[in-house]
């Protein structure tokens, strides 16, 4: 299983968008909790990545990575996040004046749920620094996000989000080489191998047992640590990409409920629906609805 292209592809169920921000008065600002994934990457100047965490010093060039929508801040100088004040929220362009720092935001944001569940096996912030001397390819397409969403030129939502995948895809590649083990598949090849069978196969009719046989260890064993590594049991985490999956097809494809329900594990569409509406709070037709009505180029800030 490639690590990497499923975080990315869980990614795609939301919307796509991007912005400049210029941090001209003193202090720094907050982001409230959101529904989706996303990543600032500072442009200028130095600041603080301020979370419930100890702060985290940020140079021109580093990226954080918000895996699913954990609230932070970031700051001219070490403070307590509730100290920051919230991003003012709306389609407003960079502020003008000197600036203290400034920082390219990218996002894609859930109308309805949360984020896919395996971004959220992830750490809620990670921030990396990378080589631009050794990868100039992730130079350029900083470069060319900061041209996009400086452009209202046609086309330019679309190569917004190609953007934003090959940063992605960046930046996971960097923290994965940095530290395999920080993968929670890397934390026990049982789990890898139940895991991969979750995500390739969700159509399977998986209990506890059959995956506990496929990781080769004990029942209690097995979900007492796939527990503890992924950070849920195993039949809410096969809940949760099985309903990840109906998604991700709900919004790419034209198929109908009907054929989509045994491609991730439900015996009718009814059932399907129920699910679905448990965790994503409206019903699949309307998320399809949504889905396809949307612009792909909402800002990141709401």
């Amino acid at each position: 299983m490639d690590l990497i292209s499923e975080a990315i592809r869980s990614m795609r169920i939301g919307f796509a968008g991007a912005r400049l921000v210029r941090q001209t008065s003193p202090g720094g600002l907050r982001f409230s909790a959101f529904d989706g994934s996303g990543f600032h990457i500072v442009t200028y100047g130095a600041c603080w990545l301020i979370s419930h965490d100890d702060p985290v010093p940020l140079r021109p060039g580093d990226i954080v990575l918000t895996s699913y929508g954990a609230e932070h801040g970031l700051s001219e100088a070490p403070c307590a996040l509730r100290d920051l004040p919230l991003v003012e929220m709306g389609p407003h362009p960079p502020a003008t004046g000197p600036s203290s720092f400034e920082f390219l935001c990218g996002a894609y944001w859930l109308d309805s749920g949360h984020a896919p569940q395996y971004l959220r096996a992830l750490p809620a912030l990670i921030a990396v620094s990378p080589d631009y001397d050794r990868n100039p390819e992730m130079r350029s397409l900083v470069d060319l996000l900061a041209a996009t969403v400086a452009t209202a030129e046609p086309g330019a939502a679309v190569t917004r989000r190609a953007l934003l995948d090959l940063i992605l895809v960046q930046v996971l590649r960097q923290w994965h080489e940095e530290d395999a083990s920080r993968w929670p598949e890397a934390a026990h090849p049982g789990i890898a191998a139940a895991l991969r069978e979750i995500h390739e196969n969700p159509h399977r009719q998986w209990t506890v047992d059959r995956l506990s046989e496929v990781a080769r260890m004990r029942r209690t064993a097995f979900s007492r640590l796939f527990t503890t590594v992924v950070g849920q049991a195993p039949i809410g985490y096969l809940t949760g990409w099985r309903l990840s999956r109906a998604a991700e097809l709900l919004r790419e494809t034209d198929a109908p409920l009907a054929s989509i329900a045994p491609r991730v594990g439900y015996s009718t569409e009814f059932a399907l629906s129920a699910a679905f509406r448990r965790e994503y709070g409206v019903s699949p037709g309307r998320f399809r609805r949504a889905a396809t009505g949307q612009l792909e180029d909402r800002t990141f800030y709401r």
